[in-house]
């Protein structure tokens, strides 16, 4: 999720609050975290995502999908905001099932060539 679009309207965000220190300070999180976001070493996370648009009241739609106005002045944010949940809570549990599928299509590969060799 975390793409260059996302990264740039962090650091508008970022320079808002008087930088990284800052905004950690403000929302209550690590500004080590807030910079391995900025520098891509670990994901948007939907934990920011939520301080973000909760906390400081930026919209979701604007900070994710770059659409929309910046801040939230709609009593439906909070469904926004729900909804980002439950969609991400989707994904985790798709590649849960992928890894699973993954480990099973490993154990037929293995359990294949045998039974070929004891048919020929």
């Amino acid at each position: 999720m975390t793409d260059e679009a996302v990264i740039k309207r962090l650091k508008v965000i970022v320079k808002e609050h008087g930088g990284q220190l800052g905004l950690a300070n403000t929302i209550g999180v690590d500004q080590g975290f807030i910079s391995k976001v900025i520098n891509r070493k670990q994901e948007m996370s939907y934990y920011l995502i939520r301080k973000l648009c909760f906390q400081l009241k930026y919209s979701p739609e604007w900070l994710i999908l770059g659409t929309g106005e910046k801040m939230i002045n709609k009593p439906d944010s909070a469904k926004l905001i729900t909804e980002i949940q439950m969609l991400r809570t989707e994904v985790d549990i798709l590649h849960a099932r992928m890894r699973a599928y993954e480990i099973e299509l490993n154990e037929l590969r293995v359990e294949y060539p045998a039974k070929n060799q004891k048919a020929g």
